[in-house]
């Protein structure tokens, strides 16, 4: 089964949250691999940034997840997390929340 967890965030480029997202999960003993960077350029001469990774299980090497990031020219960041909890424990889940609200909760916007 998959867990989502979904934020949006003002402020925050979207490279940062990568580099933010990689560090917490590997702090929970999962690896992250396969990032991906995409810039769009905009008709008004912006451009948008898209960030995916795909995080694999440490002892199974299998993957368990991943991170899609979406960085807007308004300055929003939106952040969709896949977990699977079936190679998770529900422990490194809910530390992994727990350390997303403590560093990124600044950033967070509330609807």
């Amino acid at each position: 089964m998959t867990m989502q967890i979904r934020k949006t965030y003002m402020g925050i480029n979207p490279e940062m949250l990568h580099d933010e997202i990689r560090d917490l999960v590997q702090k929970q003993g999962i690896i992250a691999s396969e990032a991906k960077l995409q810039t769009y350029p905009l008709p008004s001469g912006a451009t948008q940034s898209r960030v995916t990774l795909v995080f694999k299980a440490q002892a199974k090497q299998k993957e368990c997840g991943s991170a899609h990031i979406i960085g807007s020219p308004g300055g929003e960041t939106k952040m969709l997390l896949d977990l699977d909890e079936n190679l998770l424990p529900q422990e490194t889940i809910s530390t992994l929340q727990a350390n997303l609200a403590f560093i990124l909760g600044s950033y967070e916007l509330k609807w």
